[in-house]
């Protein structure tokens, strides 16, 4: 096989336009098209309009959305409070049995 049979044949100057973003840029390409456009060179080119471009993409502008993370983060803020909650009960009835069982100690004392 020879490098003319791995390239493609129909290589060309094509412009990609986002129109939400209203940004175009000039480049090979072999995608097909069936409208064109003339470029700032005044020449005409294959037009293949974008969904999404640099200009108008989060990652590319600065205006990346951040992951919901809040009801996770807010979980486990509550998860914590919660067992904190139940560590101090446990450690106050254990204080509390321990000063009944003293109680009861002395009082057994007491009636020997």
């Amino acid at each position: 096989m020879s490098n003319k049979e791995l390239h493609p044949k129909d290589y060309r100057e094509v412009v990609f336009t986002d129109e939400a973003a209203g940004f175009s840029f000039l480049t090979k390409s072999t995608a097909k098209s069936t409208e064109t456009t003339k470029w700032t060179d005044g020449k005409e080119y294959p037009l293949v309009k974008i969904q999404i471009s640099s200009a108008s993409h989060p990652f590319f502008t600065g205006e990346e959305k951040i992951i919901d993370t809040e009801g996770r983060v807010d979980r486990f803020k509550a998860r914590t409070a919660k067992a904190e909650k139940l560590k101090s009960a446990l450690e106050n009835k254990a204080k509390k049995a321990a000063k009944e069982a003293e109680k009861k100690a002395k009082a057994e004392e007491k009636s020997k």
